[in-house]
């Protein structure tokens, strides 16, 4: 996508294809002088099986200017997480990995719970929350980026842009959203973000007018995608959705505690490709069939939370709306792909369309079922409110954990200039 358009209320950074990477490598050396850079990786047990994990570390070693990569590590069993700390010891930058299966932690969690303060639903929502945690026990900390790990084409040009931005210390940015292409295997990808989030945009501008939200959200080009990076300032005040509706939710969130000139998106890569969910047609509580309630879900309360009212005589008049909007893009997709040699199974597309329609209304149904339901997680202002020393007791069962099973949390130069030591 070289192109230079600047659309919508945000600065969209693009990739021009003119800077080297070493030269954005260096600027991102001196910037972290003074301005410490972390990377966090919520991942899988699951994901250490699979090549595409092994290629982002390969990766990630070439890395100069990261100060410490902070991995939560799900469905963990005690000799999976030994495993886990031996794969990622290969990395030479300071590392912990969360071991959000341990003893430790879940004795955290429990404590949590018990104050109404933690993680109603497992899942990378969780993950990343309690990685956040973590890194509030961090002195110097500057800027954090996040991406998956189950990137297929992954090269550290992806993080060194998506850190750029808010790192630079002559931009002005407390927020950067990756953005890229989704096509592989000779089709297109990313159904959600295609068939789903940017019609249903377009359909609740028609239903319930002009709404500075919904044309937040209609400036980012890939506004699910899993990729982005922030000022480590921002991590109080981060209120995490327990659901699928992460990414959407973390938008909002930037938007409520910053204005659109400190927000951004990056062009990451000319092609992205990662592990693509089943769309789970048959059951409503897996893959993308679960992922599109979550995501109107947050749509509808963030709108209602801004005076919108809904009923369900408006949620049948969205999916009317949705439906024919839908349908339109998937023949503008059909069109694109051809012109691109690439392929597009039509009926496939409308199948979920279809699917997706009637999941805007179940999740319709289930706002007005739930008016109470609490969707994110609280914020860490708020647990360190309730518990001042909750982040250092997080920080010490982390360490604790590595070092129970001989590994320390410093990168590897620091381990052995202290055994020269």
């Amino acid at each position: 996508m070289t192109d230079f358009y600047q659309n919508g209320i945000i600065t969209t950074l693009h990739h021009l294809r003119h800077r080297s990477l070493e030269s954005m490598e260096a600027d991102l050396v001196t910037y972290s002088k003074e301005h410490p850079m972390t990377l966090m990786l919520p991942c899988l047990y699951s994901e250490l099986q699979r090549p595409a994990l092994q290629t982002i570390l390969d990766e990630l070693k070439k890395v100069p200017y990261l100060s410490q990569i902070v991995i939560g590590l799900d469905r963990a069993s005690e000799s999976e997480y030994r495993h886990a700390l031996e794969y990622f010891s290969v990395l030479p930058q300071k590392h912990v990995v969360l071991w959000n299966d341990g003893p430790r932690l879940k004795a955290i969690d429990d404590q949590l719970k018990e104050d109404n303060l933690a993680p109603v639903e497992l899942g990378k929502g969780c993950n990343v929350w309690y990685c956040l945690g973590y890194l509030m026990s961090m002195d110097q900390l500057a800027s954090v980026a996040l991406h998956d790990c189950d990137i297929v084409t992954y090269d550290r040009s992806m993080l060194a842009r998506l850190l750029y931005p808010v790192a630079n210390p002559s931009f002005n940015f407390r927020f950067c959203k990756g953005y890229y292409a989704r096509y592989a295997d000779g089709k297109l990808n990313g159904r959600v973000a295609r068939l789903l989030v940017t019609p249903l945009i377009k359909a609740l501008q028609q239903v319930v007018g002009y709404h500075d939200h919904l044309e937040f959200l209609d400036s980012f080009r890939y506004p699910l995608a899993g990729e982005f990076s922030f000022q480590a300032n921002a991590i109080r005040d981060m209120r995490i959705p327990n659901d699928w509706g992460l990414e959407i939710g973390i938008l909002s969130e930037m938007k409520r505690n910053y204005s659109v000139n400190r927000i951004c998106q990056v062009e990451l890569t000319d092609v992205y490709d990662h592990k693509h969910q089943d769309l789970s047609p048959e059951d409503a509580s897996k893959g993308l069939s679960k992922m599109s309630i979550d995501i109107c879900k947050a749509f509808y309360r963030k709108l209602a939370t801004n005076g919108v009212v809904f009923t369900t005589e408006v949620f049948r008049t969205i999916k009317a709306t949705y439906y024919r909007t839908a349908l339109d893009f998937v023949e503008s997709f059909r069109k694109d792909a051809v012109m691109n040699g690439l392929k597009l199974d039509v009926h496939k597309e409308e199948s979920t369309v279809e699917l997706f329609a009637e999941n805007l209304m179940k999740a319709g149904q289930l706002f007005l079922e739930y008016p109470m339901e609490t969707p994110f997680v609280p914020s860490w202002n708020r647990v360190i409110s309730a518990n001042p020393n909750i982040h250092r007791q997080l920080a010490r069962a982390v360490h604790e954990d590595m070092e129970s099973f001989g590994h320390s949390p410093m990168s590897n130069a620091e381990a052995l200039e202290r055994h020269v030591a």
